[in-house]
């Protein structure tokens, strides 16, 4: 049953379940898992560790969630190497021959959901939507598909539809517009100072019209919207992506763990639902702060019943 569920998403420690980890999972029934490489030792293990999830909510579509893009962000390392098929390699073999990247492209997702399927994951974080721009923080770099955001929002598309029709939910990121922060947001707050007019232009563009059943936030700030707070824990930016970018599904915070907010773990708990996020993400596995999350994030409600749902009817 979704609807005795808790709208938070958590990390785990390691390969395998602790009996803490069992009774917090009892007892709190976040609404998902997000597994990383520190989860994932071979195919068997991680399939072993979601059916393990799965029985414990008496689910088999319970959302199990993954940020596998490839290149550097490369959570199944310890099983195949994707290193050089970054979001840039693929954007630059899209306008260099359209014909060769679709063939290309089509088999690195279809790979990808193929392992994902066999391990029991269902989620994955992709399709990054931020501008490459030049001079920006590193983190995004070629984790971008292009600096042309008409590509960007293409390749977008056509990374949903392909992930979808292996059985598997994506997740539009970072909305909305992480391309223009000069820090890291894991690190760092970054202050955007474009005014809305260039970004619903440039940035804000390529997370228009896009069918995807999730979208995760940018822990940035947009000073010429909201000047104190990022979009995460801002009002207007969520109503900026409901009502301008038009996005009407699952928004899911970016981990509440990183340093770009500057309050404890609860205040931003609070103010992430306050502003207008569906779902709290928190990853590092740390249980003292996962009961935190589970202490104050609300039950789901109707909406998130109704669009978890519609996910499910994706997965075979």
């Amino acid at each position: 049953m979704i609807n005795n569920r808790r709208a938070f998403i958590v990390g785990l420690k390691s390969s395998v379940l602790t009996n803490k980890e069992i009774i917090f999972l009892k007892k709190y029934r976040p609404w998902g898992i997000i597994l990383f490489s520190r989860n994932i030792r071979s195919i068997k293990q991680t399939k072993k560790l979601t059916d393990k999830i799965r029985e414990i909510f008496k689910d088999k579509k319970y959302p199990i969630l993954i940020d596998q893009e490839g290149g550097r962000v490369n959570r199944l390392k310890n099983i195949i190497s994707f290193d050089n098929l970054t979001s840039e390699y693929f954007g630059s073999l899209f306008e260099r021959d359209r014909k060769q990247f679709n063939i290309v492209y089509k088999l690195f997702v279809d790979k990808t959901s193929y392992l994902l399927n066999l391990m029991g994951i269902n989620i994955n974080t992709v399709p990054v939507l931020d501008l490459k721009v030049k001079g920006a923080s590193n983190i995004i770099g070629d984790r971008s598909f292009s600096k042309n955001k008409r590509i960007i929002s293409k390749i977008g598309d056509i990374c949903i539809n392909n992930f979808r029709q292996n059985s598997i939910g994506t997740v539009i990121k970072h909305i909305p517009g992480h391309g223009l922060a000069k820090v890291d947001s894991h690190k760092f707050t970054p202050i955007v100072g474009k005014n809305l007019k260039y970004l619903n232009k440039n940035d804000f563009f390529s997370f228009k019209k896009k069918k995807c059943f999730f979208a995760i936030t940018a822990h940035v700030i947009y000073k010429s919207i909201d000047k104190f707070n990022t979009a995460t824990h801002s009002k207007k930016i969520m109503k900026l992506i409901r009502n301008k970018i038009n996005f009407k599904n699952i928004i899911i915070s970016d981990d509440l763990s990183m340093k770009s907010l500057k309050d404890d773990l609860k205040t931003n708990i609070i103010k992430t639902f306050s502003a207008g996020c569906n779902l709290a993400l928190h990853c590092n596995g740390k249980l003292s702060e996962m009961r935190v999350v589970g202490d104050n994030s609300p039950k789901v409600n109707n909406f998130i019943i109704k669009k978890t749902s519609q996910f499910y009817k994706i997965l075979s």
